[in-house]
């Protein structure tokens, strides 16, 4: 006959190793849905990087060629490089944010210019010179989108 204070004990382990498997069983649930988010997360991730080094080789300036050597097309604003040295349509931009009454979005600009402001198509490649003045210090973005001239 077996013991019935040993089969007892035998009876309270297996009751706390199921409870202790079913813990574990929960926490290993867990972990798996945290992995698969971690994955989802990790190729949203590698998919916004390659569009922002795409966006940025499309973005980057190509180097036009004078007397052979490559130059900016846009420079950037220094001391020693006058308004004078950006292509005319940059020019006429710049000319455009000065002559309004204060900080322009890119619609007013386009009316400044007599640009179809209308037709999304037109307005785009204009709003993309006014980003690239900004980034070359010509003019000034406010977090509001609109845009004024430096200092």
């Amino acid at each position: 006959m077996l013991d019935p204070e040993l089969l007892e004990r035998i009876t309270a382990r297996r009751a706390e190793l199921d409870e202790l498997e079913e813990q574990l069983a929960k926490q290993l649930a867990e972990v798996r849905a945290e992995r698969d988010e971690l994955a989802v997360a990790e190729r949203v991730l590698d998919r916004v990087s390659e569009q922002l080094a795409d966006e940025r080789a499309s973005a980057a300036p190509a180097p036009g060629q004078v007397g052979g050597r490559p130059v900016m097309l846009i420079p950037h604003r220094t001391p020693d490089v006058e308004e004078t040295m950006l292509p005319p349509d940059y020019q006429r931009i710049l000319a455009a944010v000065r002559q309004a009454a204060g900080p322009v979005m890119a619609r007013q600009v386009g009316e400044i210019l007599g640009v179809d402001i209308t037709v999304r198509a037109k307005l785009e490649p204009l709003r993309g010179r006014l980003v690239r003045l900004v980034d070359r210090g010509w003019l000034r973005k406010l977090p509001d989108g609109r845009f004024t001239t430096r200092l």
